[in-house]
């Protein structure tokens, strides 16, 4: 009898074993983002509504998905909280209004060509009120 016929009922049923543990909600870090983690939220939720919007998905639903999954990744391993907001605690609400906001500045830094030109116009508008540079114009 071959090794495999031998043990594929161990094989089988490893996998389910294990699969639990896939499914387990991660360890929640107490403490707040910081400003580090923020940045990188935010240039993987922009990443994705870069790639998204390459597919052909419509901005808005792009961005309101990206915003969501950083929303939500903020609400459960920092229990909500942003070391620049301080230690109050965020409503989601609050969490995918910012995350959102974040994810359309990161998308019109990163990839500009894929931000309606109407939506960059703002952002830059926005920025240069804040006295930065502006996100850069689509090329």
């Amino acid at each position: 009898m071959s090794f495999l016929l031998r043990h594929s009922r161990k094989l089988v049923l490893a996998p389910l074993v294990a699969l639990p543990l896939l499914f387990a909600p991660l360890a929640v870090q107490a403490t707040p983002a910081t400003p580090t983690e923020m940045s990188l939220y935010t240039r993987i939720g922009a990443l994705n509504v870069c790639i998204s919007r390459s597919a052909g998905v419509e901005f808005d639903k792009s961005v309101a998905i990206a915003g969501e999954t950083v929303a939500r990744v903020i609400e459960g391993q920092h229990q909500s909280q942003i070391q620049q907001v301080g230690n109050k605690a965020l409503t989601i609400e609050e969490l995918r209004k910012g995350s959102i906001n974040s994810v359309v500045l990161g998308s019109a830094e990163l990839c500009p060509k894929q931000v309606p030109p109407e939506v960059l116009k703002k952002v830059q508008d926005a920025l240069k009120q804040l006295g930065g540079k502006g996100a850069p114009a689509p090329k």
